[in-house]
């Protein structure tokens, strides 16, 4: 059936009139009211922000007063190199990478074989030199030849001293032939005789000294011979001392405690002196750098208390002191230095190194050479 057009519009004129205006007013007020209760909050929460602002900047403020921040430092360390002192066969390593050594350690030996060789050849040298030269109660070539020398010159002595008196004898027996030669008590040819012994007394005495003379110099010249003969066994005694160097060498000892890193040798490699065979980090002895710009370092001086972070270690605060700060800027030690009068110049904050030493290290988070940090330095 169909419904009549009349009876539906009375229906929803009744309806209409049910509802009454109330309540169409209540669903439009609604939006209107909690629009109202936004726009009264919004300026409210404006402001409770901004104060939050406001304090974090003042608490900022207040704290770089006596602060200096820098995220521009690293965790530095001594990284020993170790070296060759001479070249070989590798023979045997002992240590590998991350390993941990103690000072005096034996990391890597070589074949030693040639240098013991000539280190008996240089032992053999020196134990000829020193029969030479004599010692520990023995008496050598050259010290018998020195005593010798001595001997022949106490007996040149001797024989100058028989010389000459026996020249005094002779001229004084010339001088009374004289007397009695003119009192005609003696013949003259007893007077030439006489004459003629004085002479030859008087040349034997001058042949003994000259020959008292050429013993002393033998004298001089075995005491030269002698010491000559030390000097050779000084140089062969160092050149002993020099194998037995060059063979210790061939045990390549650990410089330092530390770690091991960067190992590069390998058995039966050739090696050559001065060749780097690897690294020694002591994990003991770091420190940090903060390259602070040049604005900064007014007001830092050795001394001041630091803490620090590690990017390895969230959350965890090392702690320090001010150790020195760098005559330098950072700029200055590069390979190719500023140079402002060349004409392009454009002004850069420069950055001063500032070293921190590490207060104490925690066993648990060990510090290592390259490790980025956070430093922040009171600075009272």
């Amino acid at each position: 059936m169909r419904s009549n057009p009349m009876e539906e519009e009375e229906m929803s004129t009744v309806l209409r009139e049910e509802s009454g205006p109330g309540a169409a007013g209540v669903d439009r007020d609604e939006p209107e009211l909690k629009t109202g209760r936004k726009r009264r909050l919004a300026p409210i929460i404006l402001g409770v922000l901004a104060l939050i602002g406001a304090g974090f900047a003042v608490k900022h403020y207040l704290f770089s007063l006596h602060h200096v921040t820098t995220d521009d430092a690293q965790v530095d360390g001594h990284i020993t190199p170790v070296l060759a002192r001479v070249g070989g066969y590798v023979a045997e390593v002992r240590v590998n990478d991350n390993q941990g050594v103690k000072a005096g350690d034996v990391l890597v030996t070589l074949d030693d074989r040639d240098l013991r060789s000539r280190m008996v050849q240089s032992e053999a040298e020196l134990r000829a030199l020193v029969a030479t030269v004599g010692g520990d109660g023995k008496v050598g070539q050259a010290q018998a030849q020195i005593s010798a020398a001595q001997a022949g010159a106490a007996a040149a002595d001797a024989t100058v001293a028989q010389a000459r008196a026996n020249a005094e004898k002779t001229q004084s027996d010339l001088q009374r032939f004289r007397a009695l030669v003119a009192k005609n008590i003696i013949s003259a040819q007893q007077l030439d005789a006489a004459n003629a012994a004085a002479q030859a007394a008087q040349a034997g005495l001058l042949a003994a000294q000259r020959n008292a003379d050429a013993a002393r110099q033998q004298v001089i010249s075995a005491g030269a011979g002698l010491t000559a003969a030390d000097a050779r066994v000084a140089a062969s005694r160092a050149s002993r001392d020099q194998m037995a160097l060059q063979l210790s060498y061939t045990r390549i000892l650990a410089p330092q405690t530390g770690v091991v890193a960067k190992r590069s040798v390998e058995v039966g490699q050739l090696v050559s002196p001065g060749q780097p065979l690897m690294s020694i980090v002591p994990l003991s002895s770091v420190w940090v750098s903060a390259n602070l710009k040049e604005t900064e370092v007014r007001d830092v001086h050795p001394g001041d208390v630091v803490d620090f972070e590690v990017d390895a270690y969230p959350g965890h605060t090392f702690h320090g002191t001010v150790e020195s700060i760098s005559p330098a800027t950072g700029a200055r030690f590069s390979l190719l230095p500023p140079d402002n009068a060349t004409g392009n110049f454009t002004k850069v904050v420069q950055r001063i190194p500032v070293r921190i030493a590490v207060t104490a290290q925690d066993p648990q988070r060990p510090l290592r050479p390259g490790m980025s940090a956070n430093v922040t330095i009171d600075t009272p």
